[in-house]
């Protein structure tokens, strides 16, 4: 019954290209950077991080012998590349609204910030009921923490943190700077800032708790980069377009197992055996990460040129891919080994095909609540109703 999982792989082949049409030669998908294409691309990385998050409790070489379980192992080292695609997405979306809808930053924080923060204490609260329900030991000290945000009641909400110091740094960049080319240059800066600050601080159980916190922000900065220069590199893609495919398509590889050497040899954990150059191996292990998952991400792009994503399955999901990230992580706590780490989760289920029906079913009419509590919550601390974006 377990080797059923593997059925996945090509489940998720099939999802991706079912719908999806393909230029023909000397032929573009014009859509390649349209909303539509980057929702339904966000829409099917979401799933990708489930299955990432499902793998890292049950197929990851470091759990317990007697809790892994085969079966989506494949997914596990690739969470930050998948992350990559929704900060790209974010970095070049921030880009266009702002320079195609006018007085866009006029009430930037309101429109684009509270909402996600919102989003992350309802989500942060509901996995806090859940822990007293599980009767986790919280002293009052824990409780705080976990209810102001400090240390991650909902474990996966690490991206929810980040985001709005990116888009916080966004917004003053451009609000300040008085050219475009400064207020790149500024948020620029303002990433590799946050980047060096979470390569200084070692492993804990507050912020930047880990290199996850940093190793695929880098993307919401190029994101916009690519924004600003868009024509010139997409017409420079088109006319190198086989050498850049097959240079990225071999890099993927190249790239992938240079991390891994460099993981093995420098390690981002230098504080477990007091090395005095920890920091310098942080950076050599993530300048690793950056081209390898540059490597990835951009060959996802480079195909989008070529191949217009989307179906009604993937454009659904792209309308709820926040919200669905933020809460598929309760129904796996609940039936993983444990419930992160601190307490045993409601019932531990060994069966992955199983588990994941568990996850995934009821994360969809779970997403729709919380996206429509979020909404309702920004709307009565707005005094305005939320308008699509």
């Amino acid at each position: 019954m377990g080797a059923l999982i593997y059925l996945i792989y090509p489940v998720m082949a099939v999802l991706l290209f079912w719908g999806s049409k393909k230029a023909g030669p000397g032929e573009w998908n014009e859509d390649a950077f349209s909303i539509n294409q980057m929702k339904a691309l966000q829409g099917y990385f979401a799933l990708c991080i489930m299955l990432h998050h499902i793998g890292q409790k049950t197929s990851a070489s470091w759990l317990p012998k007697e809790n892994y379980i085969p079966g989506l192992e494949l997914f596990v080292p690739f969470g930050y590349y998948f992350v990559g695609i929704f900060l790209f997405c974010s970095g070049y979306g921030l880009w266009k609204s702002y320079h195609n809808k006018p007085h866009y930053l006029d009430g930037f924080v309101k429109r684009r910030i509270l909402p996600l923060l919102v989003a992350f204490y309802v989500s942060a609260f509901v996995f806090l009921l859940v822990r007293f329900l599980l009767k986790e030991p919280m002293s009052a000290w824990k409780v705080f923490c976990y209810a102001s945000g400090l240390q991650l009641s909902n474990p996966n909400t690490w991206f929810m943190i980040a985001l709005p110091i990116l888009y916080l740094c966004f917004y003053l960049s451009f609000r300040f700077c008085h050219t475009e080319r400064k207020a790149v240059t500024v948020l620029g800066l303002c990433v590799l800032a946050y980047v060096l600050i979470g390569t200084c601080i070692d492993h804990n159980d507050y912020w930047m708790r880990g290199e996850w916190w940093y190793n695929s922000v880098h993307f919401f900065f190029l994101g916009v980069l690519f924004g600003k220069n868009e024509e010139a590199v997409t017409a420079h893609v088109k006319r190198h377009y086989k050498a850049y495919f097959l240079l990225l398509a071999l890099g993927i590889f190249v790239c992938y197992a240079t991390s891994g050497f460099a993981q093995n040899v420098f390690s981002y954990y230098g504080e477990n055996w007091g090395a005095p150059d920890k920091i310098p191996r942080r950076w050599i292990c993530l300048l690793s990460q950056v081209l390898s998952s540059c490597a990835f991400v951009f060959w996802v792009f480079l195909c989008s040129m070529k191949l217009r994503v989307g179906n009604r399955f993937l454009r659904f999901m792209g309308t709820i891919t926040l919200e669905f990230y933020l809460i598929h992580g309760l129904f796996l706590e609940l039936f993983a080994y444990n419930f992160d780490g601190d307490v045993a989760s409601l019932y531990h289920l060994r069966n992955i095909p199983l588990l994941l029906l568990i996850v995934f079913l009821p994360s969809i009419p779970a997403a729709l609540l919380l996206q429509k509590t979020d909404r309702a919550i920004t709307s009565l601390l707005t005094g305005k109703k939320k308008k699509a974006e």
